[in-house]
This record gives C-alpha cells, sequence and structure tokens, in this order.
C-alpha cells in the first residue's frame, strides 16, 4: 500500500510542477480558455497529491519531518494558486516577487525534504 502512494505521490508532484508552468505560460499568452483546462487539472493533481501524501503520512505512523513537509507543501499549494489566479485577474503586481519567492523556496525544500537530503 505504501508504495502505491508513494509511487503516486512523486508522480503528481512532478505533473503538478509541470502543470503550473504550462497553465501560468498560457494565462501569459493570452489563452485563457486552455489556461483554464489546465488550471482545472492542475487542481485535481492537488488533490492526488494530498490525499497519496496524508496516506503515506499515516502508514509511516507521522513522522515530524513528513509533517514539516506537508506544511511547506501547503504553502507551496497556495503560493501556485495566488500566482495563477492573480495573474489571470491582473491583480499580482507588486506582491508578485513574494509569490515566486515563496513558490521557489517552498519548492526546493519539499523536493529536498522528500528526497531524504534535509532530514531532522
Amino acid at each position: 500500500m505504501y508504495n502505491m502512494f508513494y509511487q503516486s505521490h512523486i508522480g503528481s508532484w512532478a505533473i503538478l510542477v509541470l502543470l503550473f508552468f504550462v497553465g501560468y505560460f498560457l494565462l501569459k499568452s493570452g489563452k485563457a480558455k486552455g489556461s483554464k483546462i489546465v488550471h482545472m487539472v492542475l487542481r485535481l493533481f492537488y488533490i492526488i497529491m494530498i490525499v497519496s501524501g496524508i496516506g503515506m503520512i499515516v502508514i509511516l505512523g507521522f513522522p515530524l519531518m513528513y509533517l514539516v513537509k506537508g506544511v511547506l507543501a501547503f504553502f507551496l499549494i497556495y503560493a501556485m494558486e495566488m500566482i495563477l489566479v492573480r495573474t489571470k485577474k491582473g491583480t499580482l503586481g507588486s506582491q508578485a516577487t513574494i509569490y515566486w519567492a515563496m513558490l521557489i523556496i517552498t519548492l526546493i525544500l519539499v523536493v529536498l525534504l522528500g528526497y531524504g537530503v534535509i532530514s531532522f
């Protein structure tokens, strides 16, 4: 069971990041319908990633490192959503640097925690 959650979790992370950038560049190029479809698929992968992550945490017995990774993952999802939604509405403005920095830092931390490069 753990292996099923693990493989779907890793796969969903890879697809999640790819879909985020595809959706962002579609928004910037003015293709609203295509970006809306990609954004909805992205939200589906958020759910897959969250469910598989919770499943792994339960199987492993709630280790602190993975709980921290989960909290950081929620901040990452928040940053992705804010960048896409505010770009679509045209209200990202001066907060763009904050959200992009949040996205990059949390993405790096989540990947490093997930692969065990950072552990405690």
